[in-house]
């Protein structure tokens, strides 16, 4: 049997939220076995560039990324937001270590190349250098990954989030036994988003494919839950979306997604 590992994404809401914030790092931390974690920031991004009045643009969830905003992102990602986690995450005793995709050569990706939209300096993920992230793993270090890769030709790149986490997920699937964890302010999916009781407790294929076309799935959890399936397709073992308390063994509201 291989070795557990939890790789849980943290969601801005959460982040922005001082008190939200230490509980949730209370919980990762606890968790047993081995455990990434990765984080995008994009609220504290936006609210940045907006006082440096750089245009904000968003489509389908994805950010629009010219190099003053990559310039904003990377400050914010790889520097303000990582090392305060991983300075909170020392401080629970969880020996965390920050990480981009540069680090290492962990995580090389391509220019998203110019079709319909120009997304600017945005990373489609081509590599994972799972064999460091295993060393790390192994190390018993605890890798907190910003939302950050680079080309492997001096060049970083904006990379979605919850992409950075199902890639790391499947490119970890043939030596741990993965879970994936997608955290937010949201008990789960939600067939109304106004209204926490209306939680999707499972979501297979067919389903998703109804909420497509019903249009429930929309704006960020669009490419959340194609992460999710592409993960599940991958090989990884379990894939979660809900709030924190999901990471306790105790709690059962959250949505679990299944091929």
């Amino acid at each position: 049997m291989n070795q557990s590992l939890s790789i849980v994404k943290i969601g801005g809401h959460i982040l922005d939220d001082p008190i939200a914030k230490k509980d949730f790092l209370s919980d990762f931390s606890k968790l047993e076995g081995l455990k990434i974690l990765v984080h995008g920031g994009g609220r504290s991004a936006s609210a940045l560039a907006e006082q440096m009045q750089l245009n904000v643009q968003m489509v389908n969830g994805r950010r629009i990324t010219d190099a003053k905003t990559l310039e904003v992102i990377t400050m914010v990602y790889s520097g303000k937001i990582n090392t305060s986690i991983v300075a909170e995450l020392q401080g629970l005793n969880c020996n965390a270590v920050g990480c981009s995709g540069a680090d290492a050569n962990s995580i090389q990706s391509d220019k998203r190349p110019v079709s319909d939209i120009d997304f600017g300096f945005v990373g489609d993920i081509q590599a994972v250098n799972s064999s460091y992230i295993s060393l790390l793993l192994h190390a018993d270090l605890v890798p907190v990954f910003s939302a950050i890769t680079h080309d492997n030709k001096g060049q970083l790149l904006n990379t979605n989030a919850d992409t950075i986490a199902a890639t790391l997920a499947i490119a970890l699937a043939s030596e741990f036994e993965v879970t994936l964890y997608y955290c937010f302010e949201k008990q789960g999916v939600l067939e109304d988003k106004d209204i926490p009781s209306s939680l999707i407790t499972s979501i297979d294929q067919s389903r998703y494919q109804d909420l497509l076309t019903q249009g429930i799935i929309s704006d960020g959890m669009l490419p959340k839950l194609k992460n999710c399936f592409d993960a599940l397709e991958g090989q990884v073992s379990k894939v979660c979306i809900g709030q924190p308390s999901m990471l306790s063994s105790h709690s059962t509201n959250y949505t679990t997604l299944t091929l």
